[in-house]
Formats: structure tokens, sequence, C-alpha cells
């Protein structure tokens, strides 16, 4: 853990989406099952992880189903007096529901079939259907540069981290990085030495955050810079939670503990903070992005 500006963290460090919505919503308790075969460079915990995240998802879609998307566009060229047609097909799916809160805690089985690592996981839950639009955010992480060209979601050790975020309205931005590795989940956003306990988005307006260079002349001195790393072996998975809502909103109840790092609160209270604040707002849009940090 070392320090790249004044301001700068070093530190180990994405999907529910949750809408913009003025109907009644339909809540439910579920149980899911999920078995995932893992691929080889896949740690037992980050199998897990992925297993869990799957096993919230098919539940989602068992109950409310999938909403399917389709669209087609036709181009035609002109070159040198001949004529070309290209026909462009695009394909995308959501499923029509919020996972709310877990209920107990997951079970996981892990075994070798064939040689190959076998995770299954039971996970009970509440969850929330999905009835109306919803907003339409830009979020990208990006990895040393501030760029489009440099969205990613594997890192190397030492790699610099910045968000790319627009909204179409105005409101306000939290920002959280889940490390499973220290166990913690760190404040990112709003910076350490705001007063906020939101950020403050201005619509239509394109921000990069984590950038000095990047920031406005009037809060530069505020940005907090962000280097990754990797202390374990092998890769690491983060999940980064970006918590955008219309409404102001207050980041959870988190502490400074070490100088060269953010605020940060366990991921056991974190989660709970979410699940508390899920149930009482469905305005709120969370968009995960799940990264992986490598040696």
């Amino acid at each position: 853990m070392e320090r790249r500006s004044c301001l700068t963290y070093c530190f180990s460090l994405f999907l529910f989406l949750l809408p913009l919505c003025s109907f009644a919503q339909r809540t439910v308790k579920v149980s899911a099952e999920y078995t995932y075969v893992v691929p080889e460079n896949v740690t037992v915990e980050q199998a897990k992880l992925t297993a869990l995240d799957r096993a919230k998802i098919q539940a989602i879609a068992d109950e409310f189903g999938m909403l399917v998307t389709q669209s087609n566009s036709t181009f035609v060229r002109n070159e040198n007096g001949e004529s070309s047609i290209d026909f462009q097909s695009i394909g995308g799916s959501d499923v029509k529901g919020e996972w709310i809160e877990t209920i107990g805690e997951p079970e996981f089985a892990i075994s070798y079939e064939q040689n190959q690592l076998v995770v299954k996981v039971s996970v009970r839950g509440r969850i929330r259907e999905i009835v109306s639009a919803q907003i339409d955010l830009l979020c990208q992480v990006l990895c040393n540069g501030t760029t489009p060209q440099h969205e990613r979601s594997d890192f190397k050790n030492g790699d610099d981290l910045f968000l790319r975020f627009q909204s179409p309205v105005d409101g306000y931005l939290l920002v959280y990085l889940l490390d499973y590795t220290a166990e913690a989940a760190y404040c990112l956003l709003p910076y350490s030495q705001s007063s906020d306990a939101a950020q403050r988005i201005k619509r239509d307006t394109p921000y990069i955050f984590f950038s000095a260079k990047d920031a406005p002349a009037d809060i530069r001195n505020l940005v907090d810079e962000y280097t990754l790393t990797c202390n374990s072996g092998g890769n690491e998975r983060n999940d980064i939670y970006i918590i955008f809502s219309p409404n102001e909103f207050v980041k959870a109840n988190s502490a400074q503990t070490e100088e060269l790092r953010p605020r940060e609160l366990s991921i056991t209270n974190f989660n709970k903070w979410l699940s508390r604040y899920r149930s009482h707002e469905s305005e709120t849009r969370i968009n995960k992005k799940i990264i992986t940090i490598s040696k």
C-alpha cells in the first residue's frame, strides 16, 4: 500500500439494475440453486462468487422472466459504381427483476468431477419485479487511461483505476469497491475529503472520476486517485458497485482505519446497508462491475 499523491491510495481491490419506477412492484421470496463447472484459471473463491451471482440471476429469470430485445439494421454502400448491402442484427436480454436481499447464508458444495472443479450453491432471498423503464446510465471502468478505449475488466498489479460516468437526469452517486481478500467494502466516491454524503451529478455531463487532471479546478485538490494491487499469488476478484439515484441519499456508515486506504466497512455491513436501502428505494439504479486483478 503506497501513495501516488497527497490524496492517492493503493489497495487491493462490477449486475443488478434497479429501475426508475412509478408502478406497484411485486416482491417475492425465492430459493435458487446453481451448479458451476469452473474453468482452470478461476480460483475457488472466485468460482463461489460467480456461482452465487448466476443463482440469483436464474431465480429472477424463473420468477419474472427475461426481457429480450432485437434490433435490425441494413446498410447500403456504393463504391466505384458497385453497391453492397450489409445486414446487422443485435440481440440482448435482461432479467425483469432485481435481487433485494439475501436471507441467511448461501450454502456451497465443492467437488471435483472428471478432474474438474464444480461449485454448487443454494441461496434464499427476496426479489422485486421491474415493471418500467430504467435510467440509461453510462458506466465504464477504465484501466490506465481515461478514454472509452481504456474500458477493461481485467487489471494487472499496479494498474490505475478510473471511472467514466454520465446520466440523463440530475442525481446522486456512490461508488464502492468490495475487496474479498481483505473482506472490506471501500467507499471510493464521494472522495474522502469531501463533505458530501453522495456525489452530486448534473444531467448530460460527462464525468471522469479518480483523475485529478480531468476534474474541475475547484475540486481538483479533493480527488482521490487509485492504483490496484494484487496481494495473492493468483487472480483476485473485486466488485465495483456504482449506485445512482435521482433522489438525495446517504452513503453507508464507514470508518477511516488506515491513512493510505479509503473509508471502509465490512462486506457484511455493506450488504446489510444495501439491502435496507433497496427495500425502501425503487428509483435507484445499481450497476455492479466485476473486475479481476493479477500479478
